[in-house]
């Protein structure tokens, strides 16, 4: 009983019910979208596209990003109401499953594979806003003390509905032939962005007051303006410098999984479908257990430990290829995830002025596409060179030192340690 009030019902005042079940439903329209994204590298992979294009299906997304993140930011700071952009962008982002899915139809197999890349990097502008803006809206629906509350919950729903989907999307997969199967799976999958929309701009937030910039200042003024304002807060600056090493490692390997599991593993898509189920089926567990040990602990140790977990992942996985093996590391990895992002949710938001959160938002985001649009064309690149194991072994090298900045840091970056 009490585990499913956990799962159901907010418990800080600072949290509106029906945007809470708004943004609780949104996550199954999501969870149901989400279940196509394991398969997409795959999909890419078995038209016969080269570990190159299928690391710019990782990297293109952050390259975007990178360019445009902090005039995305500016652009939203602006604006008295966010949850509009953050709505119709998502929406448009899920369909480009759709048109994956359909552009086999009438795109010849053997340019099929430029064609997705093409639509993927359409996709790449809303991508920036809805990861902008997410943080965004959900810091204002949450409130200052509701962060692990609101997002265990969001994120449990969200893993629950993907791991159910995925395993009944990769059996679709083997009973159907190519490239059909990937065409009714695509498809299907992306109707859950019509129930993420319904539900996302339902969601009522108070609105904005924006802030203006100076019309009449130049660029470089503009610009000292923009780099002063953030680096006067040291806690965001130090958090965010230790994160970009941390999620260069994991961006390293985004593309090397799915390419370990087909070329190495030689896995066939109901086993692909079970790794990712493994790991986002314990999500729940997981939530549950790091928001009880943020709110006996505090944050730092959950920071400290899923950091040093996550970071051994990728060299456990290049040390076999043992179906069931991998099942079980992809579990505990999904353990550790579900602690880090909660964390590193809560430790952003905490060190970023409310006034200005699409801003500081769109900078970490920018820092973080910075990573991700060199790592997975290293990672590639590195498999080509020192073997897809080898690969793997450096993104947990990266994770490591990433993991070791955190634990020395000697002035921890959060106002506040504990969630009250």
């Amino acid at each position: 009983m009490n585990l499913l009030r956990w799962f159901t019902t907010p418990e800080t005042p600072s949290t509106n019910r029906r945007n809470f079940l708004n943004v609780q439903i949104d996550a199954i329209g999501i969870g149901l979208a989400s279940a196509a994204a394991p398969f997409l590298p795959i999909f890419l992979t078995e038209l016969g596209a080269t570990n190159f294009q299928v690391g710019l299906l990782t990297a293109m997304p952050a390259f975007t990003g990178f360019l445009l993140a902090i005039a995305v930011g500016n652009f939203l700071q602006r604006q008295r109401k966010i949850v509009p952009w953050f709505s119709a962008a998502r929406l448009v982002v899920v369909l480009c499953y759709a048109l994956t899915g359909l552009v086999t139809f009438f795109v010849a197999e053997q340019h099929a594979v430029v064609a997705i890349l093409v639509i993927w990097a359409f996709a790449t502008l809303p991508q920036t806003i809805v990861s902008i803006a997410f943080s965004v809206v959900m810091n204002a629906v949450a409130g200052p003390s509701g962060r692990f509350e609101l997002m265990s919950r969001r994120w449990s729903i969200l893993g629950f509905t993907t791991a159910v989907t995925v395993i009944l999307a990769g059996w679709i997969l083997d009973r159907l032939g190519f490239p059909l199967n990937y065409q009714i799976v695509f498809m299907g999958l992306s109707l859950g962005g019509f129930i993420s929309y319904f539900f996302s701009r339902r969601i009522d937030l108070s609105d904005a007051e924006p802030i203006q910039r100076a019309a009449h200042l130049s660029w470089s003024k503009r610009i000292k303006s923009y780099v002063d304002l953030v680096g006067a807060e040291k806690p965001f600056v130090s958090f965010t410098a230790r994160r970009f090493v941390f999620l260069t490692g994991s961006t390293l390997a985004a593309p090397l999984f799915p390419l370990y599991y087909v070329r190495i593993v030689h896995a066939d898509n109901a086993w692909i479908g079970i790794f990712n189920t493994a790991q986002t089926a314990v999500l729940i567990v997981g939530y549950f257990l790091w928001m009880r040990q943020s709110r006996h602990r505090g944050s730092r140790p959950v920071l400290l430990i899923t950091t040093l977990g996550l970071s051994i992942y990728p060299a456990l996985v290049a040390m076999t290829q043992n179906v069931w093996a991998i099942t079980l590391f992809a579990g505990l990895a999904g353990i550790f995830q579900a602690g880090i992002d909660l964390v590193f949710f809560d430790e952003l938001m905490k060190t970023i002025p409310t006034e200005y959160s699409a801003t500081f938002v769109s900078f970490a985001q920018s820092l973080q596409y910075l990573s991700t649009i060199a790592a997975p064309l290293v990672g590639t690149f590195l498999a080509d060179q020192i073997g897809l194991g080898g690969a793997l072994v450096v993104s947990a090298v990266v994770r490591l030192a990433g993991f070791i900045l955190f634990a020395f840091d000697r002035h921890p970056f959060t106002v506040q340690s504990r969630v009250s």
